[in-house]
């Protein structure tokens, strides 16, 4: 329950970098018993590149101050499709332009929405 609770404080932390950077359409997923690859994605949007951008780096900083891993960061060039691996939880920040073509929240349409309350 502990670990839980841990899991959950991290990813509201996540997601309230996300709001106050304005990020747009956040959606928590749980993969836990679903896929390997991580036990939670963050998916959301931004307007611009540059909010995009913002976005990102807010994510890192607070990773980092979570104690997660930055084990990757992919796409901060383009601003079109950020992908952030933090071990546990993945965060995928797409441009508005390109969030609908990828869709992931239909691709991973078995795993839970976590309420965001």
């Amino acid at each position: 329950m502990a670990k839980v609770n841990k899991e959950l404080k991290i990813l509201n932390n996540l997601i309230e970098g996300i709001d106050d950077k304005k990020g747009l359409d956040i959606v928590a997923l749980d993969l836990q018993g679903i896929s390997l690859v991580a036990d939670y994605f963050i998916i959301c949007h931004g307007n611009s590149d540059i909010q995009v951008q913002a976005i990102a780096t807010e994510l890192k900083k607070r990773a980092i101050a979570n104690g997660l891993p930055v084990k990757g960061i992919e796409g901060m060039n383009s601003a079109r499709w950020v992908l952030m691996d933090f071990g546990d939880y993945v965060a995928h920040i797409f441009h508005k332009d390109e969030r609908g073509y990828y869709n992931l929240e239909r691709l991973w349409s078995d795993a839970k929405r976590v309420n965001l309350g």
